[in-house]
């Protein structure tokens, strides 16, 4: 299957892993809603919303550039009613657009906790709702969110508790979802790394460049996140996958392509 003429509405997607789902769809030719807050260059973070949609079309695809905030819920609801008048609805939803602070519970202020419960977890609950009508509508709809597996491992609570809270709450979604819309043949699957991935979280925020040397580029998780949104949506859902594991299940064997360093040197990543 491909994603050619598909719609797809991702979150996220000025930058890093959102991006590159947005570009590997792209190649297919299909229809990528760019959706994002930064419509002006920011000093410390590359590209724009507009940029991204550029390169979208470069590559092959369709784009439409929508400036919005996962917190809105108006300009949420102003983007996927643009998407649908551009392209005549949505076929598959991103939920990658996410914020991280990896500090323990005495170092967190409450308007942190906000901003990442607000983003992670409201965010991608707010855009699979507004969705859903259009995703009803398509032959193959699938709704992927960008976190970890479940888990009541206590390791993965403890360094930084409302970051996990807030990361887990859109595995939480992808729990009820899957179930509540199986009915419907929507399928709702998690996607997460097993290697650190070079983001501009990382390279600012989570270790700069000698984390970023031993990290994968977000094209493998593009590249699982293809093979998953290809998958028949009836079929695969419900389910907590690991990149890696969704490429070598679909015959992949050399994963050097992606990284600079061997396999035995890259950072495994959080919650795995």
């Amino acid at each position: 299957m491909t994603l050619a003429g598909k719609t797809l509405f991702i979150t996220g997607a000025t930058r890093g892993i959102g991006k590159a789902i947005a570009l590997r769809a792209a190649r297919d030719g299909a229809n990528v809603a760019v959706v994002g807050k930064t419509a002006a260059p920011h000093a410390k973070l590359p590209g724009t919303v507009a940029d991204s949609a550029r390169e979208v079309e470069a590559a092959g695809g369709k784009a439409i550039a929508c400036v919005a905030d996962v917190r809105s819920e108006e300009q949420m609801a102003a983007a996927v009613a643009a998407t649908v008048a551009a392209f005549g609805g949505i076929d598959v939803v991103v939920n990658n657009a996410s914020a991280i602070s990896l500090t323990r519970t005495e170092d967190t202020d409450l308007k942190r906790f906000d901003l990442m419960s607000a983003v992670n977890t409201r965010g991608t609950f707010l855009t699979s709702k507004l969705c859903l009508p259009h995703l009803r509508r398509s032959t193959n709809p699938h709704v992927l969110m960008l976190s970890p597996p479940l888990t009541t491992d206590a390791r993965w609570f403890a360094p930084h508790l409302a970051y996990s809270i807030a990361k887990y709450g859109m595995s939480l979604c992808v729990l009820g979802l899957a179930a509540e819309w199986s009915s419907d043949g929507i399928a709702v699957n998690a996607l997460w790394p097993r290697t650190v991935i070079r983001t501009a979280a990382v390279q600012n925020l989570l270790g700069g460049d000698a984390v970023m040397a031993r990290a994968r580029s977000p094209e493998i998780v593009a590249d699982a996140a293809h093979a998953i949104l290809t998958s028949d949506s009836r079929a695969l859902t419900g389910r907590f996958l690991i990149d890696e594991q969704v490429l070598r299940d679909k015959g992949v064997t050399d994963f050097s392509p992606y990284a600079d360093v061997p396999d035995a040197d890259l950072l495994p990543d959080f919650f795995i």
